[in-house]
């Protein structure tokens, strides 16, 4: 095997193992934030099931949007990533395991317990953007290269969700123990690849003014932002919406969600390699055109059975989208800038998880499931239509269809 294709397997299998840690909790979050002490009675932030799962999973996020782009330029700075995703996977772990502590020590309020979370996203979140930078910094085709951070994805997300589920119903906090052994690993694993950073080195202030010079950034960006809402509603509101309305356990409901992250795993490199061939705007436009529609699919299916094929329907359409808009980024940024332009669309997605987990839980506490899935699912939908205008001038920009002059994506 090839250096580079062996380094892209290993950078896939951390990129998996960091999304199987962080998706291990999902299944059971309800029980999760009970065992870890959420109370109406001591917390405004834990008046419902729903609000203390809500905050917990928005305090994670809203430090990977702190602290993302932190990481990013301190890799691009340095010139460095292999020792920044080790020491982000070593203190994200200690922080999944300070977690799993809490009930033994008995005195810390819910607030504490965000704080905790809090600190242990910030720390993660190195070690999951840093590691796609590193497949950005890959040769041999950039659809190729978020192909395979897409399948690593979507194949986290998928076997995540079902195994989190199951580990629940054996202990509340045995997924929390599980990911913080997987990160130890992650830390482990990243120091046999090769660190291909770009050896030129460049102030702070340098690769921002490098990246705001790119508005066309903000296109891919976008994308990410309502893809990752639509992932961050599924993971909290579809989760409580397949139990509360058709019954299922921790156990069934993961199952439930593997059937989007099934497809949507496996489809990410053929589909990232598609990208390749016939260029990044129709898989990205038509297919979220596409998947906003699928999305409203599942909102208005009435059993079970109709809800696992439209959620795997949606799972090929997230497929054909998600690849492509990660290597359109590769595309668009210089290469001694792809840690602050990774770090870019990481924030924006864990932004929109942040709005699938608020914007959705809102929605679904004050007026009901089926309008909180018409809102996200017209979302996706009303960021396709717009983007055509955006997507037609940066292909005459280009003057290749949209495609990349030098990869032929």
């Amino acid at each position: 095997m090839h250096p580079r294709d062996r380094d892209r397997v290993v950078l896939a299998a951390v990129v998996f193992a960091v999304l199987f840690s962080q998706l291990l909790l999902y299944p059971g979050i309800a029980t999760l934030v009970d065992a870890l002490g959420a109370d109406a009675t001591t917390s405004p932030f834990a008046e419902t099931s729903l609000d203390a799962s809500m905050w917990f999973l928005v305090a994670e996020f809203g430090a990977y949007v702190a602290f993302v782009g932190v990481w990013g330029a301190a890799s691009d700075v340095v010139g460095r990533r292999t020792p920044f995703i080790v020491a982000g996977a070593v203190a994200g772990a200690a922080g999944y395991a300070t977690l799993a502590a809490v009930p033994t020590i008995g005195t810390i309020p819910f607030e504490g317990v965000l704080l905790l979370r809090v600190l242990q996203g910030a720390t993660t979140i190195g070690a999951f953007s840093l590691t796609m930078t590193m497949l950005m910094d890959l040769g041999g085709g950039h659809g190729r290269n978020m192909g395979a951070a897409g399948i690593a994805i979507g194949l986290g997300a998928a076997l995540g969700a079902p195994v989190g589920g199951q580990l629940t119903e054996r202990h509340a906090l045995a997924p929390l123990l599980a990911a913080a052994t997987l990160l130890l690993c992650v830390g482990a694993l990243v120091t046999v690849v090769e660190d291909r950073s770009p050896d030129r080195r460049r102030s702070a202030r340098a690769l921002l003014e490098g990246v705001r010079r790119r508005p066309t950034l903000s296109i891919p960006y976008a994308f990410g932002f309502v893809d990752r809402m639509t992932a961050g509603f599924f993971a909290l509101v579809g989760t409580l919406y397949f139990q509360e309305t058709f019954g299922l356990g921790a156990g069934a409901t993961g199952l439930l969600l593997a059937c989007f992250f099934a497809p949507f795993a496996l489809l990410q490199y053929p589909m990232g390699a598609l990208s390749d061939r016939i260029g990044r705007t129709i898989p990205i436009v038509v297919g979220s055109l596409c998947y906003g529609l699928g999305i409203l699919a599942v909102g208005a299916a009435p059993t079970v059975g109709i809800v696992a094929v439209a959620m795997i329907l949606v799972g090929v359409l997230g497929a054909l989208v998600s690849p492509a808009t990660m290597a359109l980024v590769t595309d668009l940024a210089d290469e001694a800038e792809r840690g602050v332009a990774m770090a870019g669309f990481n924030l924006a997605g864990s932004l929109g998880f942040l709005g699938g987990f608020l914007v959705g839980g809102t929605v679904a506490g004050s007026y009901g499931y089926h309008l909180a899935f018409l809102a996200v699912g017209g979302l996706e939908i009303g960021i396709a239509i717009v983007a055509v205008p955006a997507f037609l001038r940066l292909s005459l920009e280009r003057g290749t269809g949209g495609r990349n002059p030098k990869t032929g994506s």
